[in-house]
């Protein structure tokens, strides 16, 4: 049993029901329709919330105990979330598949950060989107959550990867969050939403 699904087998909610802040306004500003992926999802309070809003969402996450909760959040709700047992070191990418991909702090060593943002380039629709706030490598000192540095992420990962995208937002620094019981306070992050170009 994997340490995320020991750490979701509570049955409170470790990051809250509510969603991620960045998420939210970027949600409301889009404006999206179709089908979403939200990746490393843990307890559903993103994915749910994107279902809120109209989008057919399914959920990937390898803790089986956060897939549980999510289809609780969604219940509660009124929502449909479609959950799938996923490990990203073995997610399959099917090319132009989505219309929005989403990362919330989800963090991976380096070789799998670079193969997911990898995939979700190739799995997003054209004229699709990829919306993430994740920790940046200026995290550690501040206290506030997240994990250790070789998880954290570089603005270069995503300016490189991305770089043939349109980028609607960029924005490195620091933002307050309180998220649950494990991200709280001043925190140093890194926003990217990138459009797929249609051609």
């Amino acid at each position: 049993m994997n340490q995320w699904n020991n750490r979701f087998l509570d049955a409170k909610y470790v990051y809250g029901t509510e969603p991620n802040v960045f998420l939210k306004e970027m949600q409301i500003k889009l404006q999206l329709s179709g089908n979403a992926l939200t990746i490393a999802e843990g307890e559903g309070r993103n994915a749910v919330f994107i279902a809120e809003q109209g989008m057919n969402v399914t959920a990937w996450d390898y803790a089986e105990s956060g897939l549980e909760k999510t289809k609780k959040l969604a219940e509660a709700k009124g929502v449909t979330v479609k959950t799938e047992l996923v490990d990203l070191i073995e997610a399959q990418w099917i090319t132009n598949q989505w219309d929005e991909i989403v990362c919330v702090f989800g963090h991976f060593p380096k070789e799998l950060r670079m193969k997911t943002l990898s995939g979700v380039k190739e799995a997003v629709k054209p004229g699709g989107y990829f919306v993430t706030e994740v920790y940046s490598h200026f995290q550690v000192p501040y206290n506030s959550g997240g994990p250790q540095l070789e998880l954290l992420y570089s603005p270069e990962e995503f300016l490189k990867t991305f770089s043939d995208w349109r980028t609607v937002h960029f924005f490195m620094g620091e933002v307050v969050r309180h998220e649950g019981e494990l991200h709280n306070g001043l925190s140093h992050v890194i926003q990217f939403v990138g459009q797929k170009p249609l051609k």
